[in-house]
């Protein structure tokens, strides 16, 4: 596995350095289908500050999770380069990437992404204990009870609602403290009720915390939270 950059380490929200938390440039996204082949981005261009919230917004189809995964490095671009506190992320191995993401990531998806095999509290610990943290359960179970999951670490995900998922799923993005945020569509899978009082959750703990958020949403509600709101329309950035 490569070493990860120097230029990539250092504390959340790296806000002594004088640089973007994420450079975007050019980024195109191209598959190939029945036709010949399908642009899904078109040389995507924009840059996040450090500690800013940004939404990502458009209609299904537009290119918005895509953008997101190649953002995390999760999906690898037909051109163009994404550059995350520093770090030119494409200029890294497979290998790379995933380190990087391990020490600076944090994600929420839409689907929980929970191990079903692990207990609330095991699946919270799971980041720390893969970075080495001795004091990995104490962590765990201070971010759970933050999350208002005190009483539910033994839970396995099936024991548990759909908020609960989303909160347990919510504290391990953040236990690790990542300078940077990702979220696709957090909500999604939720009832009204339930998605606000997990939104306030995300944005109190982001607050807490100083991390640069970049989340996907259909949600107006949600995307009006955020500082600056970008729209993607069949790939392009519109606004």
């Amino acid at each position: 596995m490569r070493d990860i950059p120097e230029a990539s380490k250092g504390g959340a929200g790296q806000g002594g350095t004088g640089r973007p938390a994420i450079e975007v440039a050019g980024l195109s996204k191209r598959v190939a289908d029945a036709s010949g082949e399908l642009t899904i981005l078109h040389d995507v261009d924009f840059t996040v500050q450090p500690a800013e919230t940004l939404a990502l917004v458009g209609a299904s189809g537009s290119g918005k999770s895509t953008l997101l995964g190649l953002l995390a490095g999760l999906d690898t671009p037909s051109s163009g380069k994404v550059v995350l506190d520093g770090t030119d992320i494409f200029a890294l191995d497979e290998d790379g990437r995933a380190a990087f993401r391990k020490a600076r990531l944090g994600f929420v998806f839409q689907s929980f992404q929970l191990l079903a095999h692990l207990n609330a509290l095991e699946n919270v610990m799971l980041p720390l204990e893969l970075r080495g943290d001795g004091d990995a359960r104490a962590k765990a179970e201070a971010m759970l009870g933050r999350v208002g999951l005190g009483s539910r670490l033994r839970h396995y995900p099936k024991y548990l609602s759909g908020g609960e998922q989303q909160r347990v799923a919510l504290a391990r993005a953040f236990v690790t403290e990542p300078p940077l945020l990702f979220a696709d569509e957090p909500t999604g899978s939720l009832d009204a009720a339930t998605g606000e009082a997990v939104i306030r959750l995300m944005f109190d703990l982001n607050r807490e915390r100083g991390s640069t958020l970049v989340l996907v949403t259909h949600d107006p509600a949600m995307a009006a939270r955020c500082g600056r709101i970008l729209t993607i329309s069949a790939g392009r950035l519109v606004a």
